[in-house]
């Protein structure tokens, strides 16, 4: 019997090794290349990521000359589990752990080790923290950029807590994802579950294995090398202190174009959503982007670059580098040095009489179609725009604002009136040599008068026969109101809207990127914010790309757009860009504001469209133009004569414009040298009264600065 059972024994032993004899032979003599992956994917799990950080690109002038570049600023970083200490909830998480640990031991050793723990690491961070005011912040400012961060984490850990703990399914369905819940309502939630305060603290701090803890982040600027130094010799030695460096965004020169150039700052939830599928495009919480509206924004994702990236398993053996891609440069067309002349001279008011009057003022080279200056004023120090942000979002004056392409409040008054005349010839609704005669008196009633009558109770008829040459020069609201009524409306618009009139030029450079390959990487063409301006009766909605789509003109409206009031309304660089056109012979090109460096000088040119406008009807335009600036009795001409630009060689072709309802002032034009070059003109003054005596003289000098920058003419006196 004693054998039978030592028998089963034996057999029962035998059957149960067996598996593990096979699993044994199966390891030994099977291939074990999934068990070794399985380990490597295992240690991976458990290893880290490291990110590298990338440099935003740099934003250059025409002339190389940096706009916006990041500069290196040290910083003294610190660790959050050595700051976490000056948290009250961390240390009160510790001792409520430790109390449990006594209780079951029952014993208070583990609790007053706790306590004599928090005490020694408390006083090591408050020697940190008198070290670091040796730098110059004050103690209160160090001790609030501590509570920063560590309610910023703490904040963190309490939202996984939540999440580990299982969140109400109600707060799930009313989000898309789990990080979309707010985290108050996240916090409301864990309350509801966990009433205890105790209870929250325990399971807040049993999260402690999030990336974010291990972070090391920055608590004071290091501003001088003998800072950098000394920290070194201070913190030598202490774990959790760094010295690191940390790229800065810097405008070199300050307000020059600042609402063109823009600024960074932290990304917002819509920025954030831009480059969302890529890991090392996404933006981290230290991160800065482009914000709206200048070229920092649009060019965001040319400029912004990609992360590095090493991974690393848990032996710290390196398995994988991702190469660091630089942001790219952007090139502008503007010269920042002549941009900065224009607005430090219309800011003047030794000067410019008018230096507190929000003005624009755009200067393009007609061969090029390159806008040289985008002036807006008043401006901001794109350096300290961060910081004085809401005092600028107050201003009544707008700073912030780009005048030259983002307001569209301005009827363009009487610098429309030469557009009038090339529909009114080249429809043939007049000829140059036809008369429509202003007399001394008022207009019926519904049509506009002669400023000639309004001011002196005189008409144009008594100074010349009241022709096309001759009602540019004077600027006769007679006769162009009257021409307007005779050409169709649609005509009207059309010829408008070929010169630029009614729609958004696109400024921005296009991603070569595929449509696809931008969708999968979250890119996105953008533009500068642009008003379309207003070619119709109608307040037009929506984006114009087509003359179809402007609504119609109203028959009674006609003559008001003759003489550029009504609802007629245009941007300043709409207006410089019609002058350039008519510069160039009736060729339109769009306006270009960025420089490829890889095409060659005939690729950067914009393409032009031919307006198919008639020799004699353009020099009717050049004569009436001229006479304006060169002529007696021409609107601008004393303005000009007083100091004349034809001692540089320049010729001036121009045209004034006051408005009313609002009241602006203008002065819009051209000019051209002996050697073919060409710059065109357009300045307003917000709440000018008259362009010949306000605008006028301010375009004279900016001319003035563009020929000693060696755009134009020759200058005599650089120093002029």
């Amino acid at each position: 019997m004693l054998i039978k059972r030592i028998k089963i024994f034996i057999i029962l032993s035998v059957l149960l090794l067996l598996p593990c004899l096979l699993r044994l032979t199966q390891l030994q003599l099977l291939s074990h290349s999934s068990y070794l992956k399985g380990i490597a994917e295992l240690k991976l799990q458990k290893g880290v990521s490291r990110q590298l950080k990338t440099i935003r690109g740099k934003i250059l002038d025409r002339n190389g000359k940096i706009l916006a570049t990041d500069e290196s600023r040290f910083h003294l970083h610190i660790s959050y589990r050595l700051c976490s200490i000056f948290d009250q909830r961390v240390r009160q998480a510790k001792l409520l752990r430790a109390t449990k640990r006594s209780q079951l031991a029952g014993t208070n050793s583990s609790l007053l080790e706790a306590r004599k723990e928090l005490q020694d690491s408390l006083e090591d961070l408050q020697r940190i923290i008198d070290k670091c005011t040796y730098f110059g912040p004050e103690r209160a400012d160090i001790e609030q950029q501590i509570y920063k961060i560590n309610n910023e984490i703490w904040n963190i850990r309490t939202f996984v807590a939540w999440v580990r703990k299982g969140p109400d399914s109600n707060i799930l369905k009313k989000y898309n994802h789990i990080t979309d819940v707010p985290l108050s309502e996240a916090i409301a939630d864990f309350e509801k579950k966990f009433p205890k305060k105790d209870d929250r603290l325990l399971l807040i701090s049993k999260v402690d294995d999030i990336s974010d803890m291990d972070k090391s982040l920055p608590l004071l600027e290091l501003k001088t090398d003998d800072d950098i130094f000394t920290a070194q010799l201070e913190f030598m030695d202490v774990d959790g202190i760094e010295i690191l460096p940390k790229a800065q965004r810097i405008y070199p020169h300050g307000s020059a174009a600042a609402q063109t150039i823009g600024w960074v700052g932290p990304p917002q939830e819509k920025d954030r959503r831009l480059l969302a599928n890529d890991k090392l495009s996404s933006y981290l919480s230290d991160e800065v982007c482009g914000r709206e509206d200048g070229v920092e924004y649009v060019c965001e994702t040319i400029l912004r670059g990609r992360r590095g990236e090493e991974v690393k398993d848990i032996d710290r053996q390196l398995v994988s580098r991702t190469e660091t891609q630089f942001g790219k440069d952007v090139r502008l067309t503007l010269d920042i040095e002549l941009q900065k002349k224009i607005e430090d001279f219309l800011s003047d008011c030794q000067l410019n009489s008018n230096c507190k009057a929000p003005t624009a003022a755009v200067v393009i080279d007609v061969n090029t179609s390159e806008v040289l200056a985008l002036v807006s004023t008043p401006t901001f120090d794109l350096n300290r725009v961060r910081y004085d942000y809401d005092v600028l979002a107050r201003d009544p004056n707008e700073p912030l604002l780009n005048r030259a392409i983002n307001k569209g409040e301005y009827p363009p008054g009487s610098v429309v009136k030469p557009l009038i005349l090339i529909a009114g010839l080249e429809s043939g609704k007049i000829t140059p040599g036809a008369i429509i005669s202003c007399p001394a008196q008022k207009a019926p009633e519904g049509w506009p008068s002669c400023w000639l009558f309004n001011q002196y109770k005189s008409g144009h008829d008594y100074k010349w026969p009241n022709t096309a040459r001759n009602a540019i020069r004077g600027s006769c609201n007679i006769y162009f109101s009257r021409l307007a009524n005779r050409i169709d409306p649609a005509v009207l618009q059309l010829w408008l809207f070929r010169f630029g009139y009614g729609y958004k030029m696109p400024l921005a450079p296009q991603l070569p990127a595929s449509s696809t390959e931008n969708r999968e990487s979250g890119i996105e063409n953008r533009d500068f914010r642009q008003v379309l301006g207003q070619i119709s009766s109608a307040v037009v909605r929506g984006k114009i790309s087509h003359f179809e789509q402007i609504p119609p003109l109203d028959n009674g409206e006609r003559r008001y757009f003759g003489i550029g009031q009504g609802n007629l309304r245009v941007t300043p660089l709409q207006v410089a860009n019609a002058m350039a056109a008519i510069a160039r012979g009736g060729v339109y090109k769009r306006p270009r504001l960025f420089i490829d460096a890889q095409a060659t000088p005939e690729e950067n040119r914009a393409s032009g469209n031919e307006l198919n406008i008639s020799p004699q009807t353009l020099q009717v335009i050049y004569d009436g133009m001229s006479a304006v600036v060169n002529e007696s009795s021409g609107t601008a001409n004393t303005q000009f004569a007083e100091a004349p630009l034809t001692q540089y060689g320049v010729h001036v072709y121009g045209k004034t414009g006051s408005t009313q309802q609002p009241g602006h002032a203008w002065f819009a034009g051209f000019a051209t040298d002996s050697a073919g070059r060409k710059l065109s003109i357009a300045v307003l003054v917000e709440g000018g009264q008259s362009g010949p005596r306000d605008v006028a003289p301010l375009a004279r000098e900016i001319l003035r600065f563009c020929i000693n920058a060696g755009y134009l003419g020759q200058a005599t006196n650089p120093s002029l």
